[in-house]
């Protein structure tokens, strides 16, 4: 996921990668960061574990340095705190490493953002007006492969990815070439490039041209283009690895069925159902650097930024980011993800001075029951972080 000339593995302005997981560990209570007394995060991440969250790590960068801290618990009955630094599957997020991917391959010249994808991709009998551009934005159209939600109501299934069914298929192993296929068996949600409607099968049809492009598997591709240049080594793209490396916080799934309610632990999970929709693995030290080397244009050319970073007008989506009112006059770069327990949440300023990442534990369900905790919690660390009271 080669045109653009090879990068060194020295990371770009972080801290290398084994003694950044030696301070981790060093720092493994609650507020262990630089020293740094900060009581007010402390206090919400404790208050948004009461709210229904398993754990949470959280990490900020701000002009007052570092902070980092925990709460909660990494495993349903136990007493430890989830790990400061601990892996988590990190769900869309996976989105914006895909599409700075692509973009480093537009800037190399083995891409163009305004190539109809069916150029790339011949054998799938795309509609030609699907440009790369489109794909990143998800203006073109395409039908999600998770199924769609319309204004009415209405729900077209696609794959199966809740309740019992996936619970005990987990470990399956979808092609991304059949999640493609499935998505394009079903009617088009508009004519590419006339509204905006979030899809899974768009990113998953930008790790095919990756592929198409570098010659080379996507878990390859991203490690030369992004995670060395960047000494991310506690990144993955797992494809269709089960496990979580340790250490990590837990993930569960809760059911129904005849009255009786069953709680799954499904850490271990085959993610090749979400594919490169949602599917890599990293921590929340790893997300900082990644998202202060992209936003700060160590990653892509200015002109290329600017375009990831210029969003269209419907939902405010760039090309692999939100770009986002923090209610308080300014913006911030972000994209969060999430993934039967596990979520993940990233934001930066536009210069990259704050920055904010964090991964969640928690017990998801098919009627995702902790969505509004989860936009509450975002919310609420974004105006803590973002929108510090004057004084």
């Amino acid at each position: 996921m080669t045109n653009s000339t090879r990068e060194t593995t020295e990371p770009l302005g972080g801290v290398p990668a084994a003694r950044a997981r030696a301070r981790a560990r060093a720092g493994a209570g609650a507020g262990a960061g630089a020293g740094q007394e900060r009581p007010e995060l402390q206090k919400t991440i404790e208050e948004l574990v009461a709210s229904g969250f398993t754990g949470i790590q959280l990490r900020v960068h701000d002009e007052r340095g570092e902070w980092v801290g925990t709460a909660g618990v990494a495993e349903l009955g136990g007493s430890a705190r989830p790990p400061a630094d601990g892996r988590t599957r990190i769900g869309s997020v996976t989105k914006t490493f895909t599409a700075t991917l692509v973009l480093r391959l537009v800037a190399g010249g083995g891409l163009g953002l305004e190539d109809p994808v069916a150029d790339h991709l011949p054998d799938f009998g795309l509609d030609r007006r699907i440009t790369v551009r489109m794909l990143l934005q998800h203006t073109s159209g395409i039908f999600n492969f998770t199924g769609e939600y319309f204004e009415d109501g209405t729900v077209a299934p696609g794959i199966v990815w809740q309740g019992r069914e996936w619970v005990e298929g987990r470990f399956r192993t979808y092609r991304p070439q059949e999640l493609v296929r499935l998505a394009l068996s079903k009617p088009a949600r508009f004519e590419p490039g006339t509204d905006w409607s979030y899809s899974n099968t768009n990113y998953v049809l930008a790790r095919l041209l990756i592929e198409k492009v570098t010659g080379r598997p996507l878990p390859e591709a991203m490690r030369e283009h992004v995670l060395q240049p960047l000494g991310l080594a506690d990144t993955l793209v797992p494809e269709t690895g089960q496990e979580v490396p340790s250490p990590h916080a837990h993930a569960y799934y809760r059911y129904e069925e005849d009255g009786r309610s069953t709680t799954v632990d499904v850490t271990r999970q085959n993610p090749s159902w979400i594919s490169s929709g949602g599917d890599m693995i990293s921590t929340t030290r790893d997300l900082h650097t990644f998202v202060s080397a992209l936003v700060g244009g160590r990653l892509l050319p200015a002109e290329l930024l600017a375009e990831m970073c210029t969003p269209e007008t419907k939902a405010g989506y760039g090309m692999g980011v939100m770009i986002q009112d923090t209610g308080c006059g300014g913006t911030v770069i972000t994209h969060n993800g999430g993934i039967a327990g596990h979520a993940a949440l990233m934001y930066a300023t536009p210069d990259g001075g704050t920055t904010l990442t964090a991964a969640l534990n928690y017990v998801d369900d098919p009627a995702m029951s902790l969505a509004e905790a989860f936009q509450k919690a975002t919310q609420r660390l974004v105006a803590e972080v973002f929108c510090p009271p004057a004084g």
